[in-house]
Parts: structure tokens; C-alpha cells; sequence
């Protein structure tokens, strides 16, 4: 199948190939949105969380905190801590989207998540063009979502006691695996992905999520070391092409 070539058809492309990955987001969502009521925030202070702040694990925490008396320096520190790592996303998007102007950048930065920037690498490979509008129909897709599971999950944890208790946070999991395994694809992202995953274990019982930030810098660390040894591109990097049609 031939990769999109027009805004419209990258668009389409983008929004399908988040698509699949709802079925972790949307129990996610709802499971923040029972949790966010539980620890007595108002309704409509959590859908205005995720979509102002639009960013789960960051949310799941300033909800935490938020909960157990925590001060607003503490709860703003720690949520640009776990966050850290789209500097890390953006810094791997730069060469393909510098082209765009600065308020398409800006506007596509408020899109990049774990599930957009996965659906970008798949986008690389494909030789995907225009890179930034799929980029867009991804975020649409996963914005939406978020932001309707949240509201899914506010009218349930008002009316499900327990909710944010029953477990669904496994179906996130299941489907980052499915995400990222096959992206996996030679020896420096193989060893990004053990040094990550081995350090975010070794690391679980940190505060504040610094495990997370921990397990990124040594992802980073094992798999440049092992592109370097072995002459090849850093994973996931691949040559820009930007594109003359915008988005």
C-alpha cells in the first residue's frame, strides 16, 4: 500500500493508525476521571485538566498530589519531571517538521503524547508525507478520546463507586506492548528498550515518578552507545523531507 502524499490522505492515515491504540487510552481516561472525583476534584475541573494539561501520566500524578495536601510548587516540579520526556520526542522531530512555521509547530506540540510520537515512528518508516498533517490526524484522534473517556470516567465515578480500583489500567500496558515491540527493529532500539525497561523496575519505589525520567536517560544512553559501536543512526532517527504543502 502506498504511503499518503496529500495533506488529506496523511490526515486519514494518522487518525487510523492511532485508532487502534484507544482501546488502552479510553480506560485510561476513565479510570482518571473516576479517580480525579474520588480525590474531590470537580467535574469540570478534570475535563479541564485533560484538555488544558492533556497529559496522563502528569495528570494521574497533580490528581495524587493534589489529594494528599501537596503544595502547587511541589505539584508543578514534579509533573515537569515526568513530563521531560517530550523535550526528548520533540528534539527527535525537529528535522522532519523545522520546516513548518512556528505556529503549526506550536500547535502540533500540544499533540505530541506516547501514543502520537509512537504512531510518528511507524509514519517514518512508511516514508509518510506531509509528515505534520498526520501527525495532526493523530492527535485529533487521541485528544478526542482522552477527552471524552474523562468525561466517560467523571459521570461513572460519580455514580460507580470504585471505578478507578478495577484494574483497567492494564489495557494502557497491553497496548504499548503491541506499540512498541514492533518497532524494535534493530540492536541500538532493542537495547534503549531493555536499559529503559530494566531501570524502570530498578526504579519503581522512587517518588514522584523520577523512575520514569531515570529509565529514559538510560534508554537514551544504551541506545546511543550501541548505534555509536555499530556506525549506525540513533533509533528512530531518520533523515528529514520536509514537505512544500504545510501539514
Amino acid at each position: 500500500m502506498p504511503a499518503p502524499h496529500s495533506v488529506s490522505a496523511a490526515l486519514r492515515a494518522g487518525f487510523q493508525a492511532t485508532l487502534p491504540m484507544q482501546m488502552g487510552v479510553a480506560p485510561f481516561g476513565l479510570i482518571f476521571g473516576a479517580l480525579a472525583i474520588s480525590a474531590g476534584l470537580p467535574g469540570w475541573a478534570a475535563v479541564a485538566m485533560s484538555l488544558v494539561v492533556y497529559a496522563g501520566s502528569a495528570q494521574f500524578l497533580a490528581v495524587s498530589l493534589l489529594a494528599s495536601g501537596a503544595g502547587w510548587p511541589l505539584i508543578v516540579f514534579t509533573t515537569l519531571i515526568v513530563n521531560l520526556r517530550h523535550a526528548l520526542y520533540s528534539a527527535s522531530l525537529h528535522a522532519e517538521l523545522a520546516h513548518l512555521p512556528f505556529w503549526q509547530r506550536a500547535g502540533l506540540a500540544y499533540f505530541l503524547t506516547d501514543e502520537t510520537f509512537a504512531a510518528m515512528q511507524l509514519a517514518r518508516q512508511q516514508q509518510v508525507q506531509p509528515l505534520g498533517a498526520f501527525m495532526l490526524g493523530s492527535g485529533l484522534c487521541n485528544g478526542g478520546s482522552w477527552l471524552l473517556s474523562t468525561i466517560a470516567g467523571v459521570l461513572l465515578g460519580q455514580s460507580v463507586p470504585g471505578l478507578a480500583s478495577w484494574g483497567l489500567e492494564f489495557a494502557m500496558v497491553a497496548t504499548f506492548t503491541g506499540i512498541v515491540v514492533p518497532l524494535l527493529i534493530n540492536r541500538a532500539q532493542i537495547a534503549a528498550c531493555v536499559a529503559a525497561g530494566l531501570t524502570s523496575l530498578l526504579t519503581l519505589s522512587l517518588p514522584y515518578k523520577l523512575g520514569l525520567l531515570l529509565a529514559v536517560l538510560a534508554g537514551i544512553w544504551a541506545g546511543m552507545l550501541v548505534a555509536n559501536r555499530g556506525g549506525a543512526a540513533p533509533a528512530g532517527v531518520l533523515p528529514a523531507k520536509p514537505d512544500k504543502e504545510g501539514i
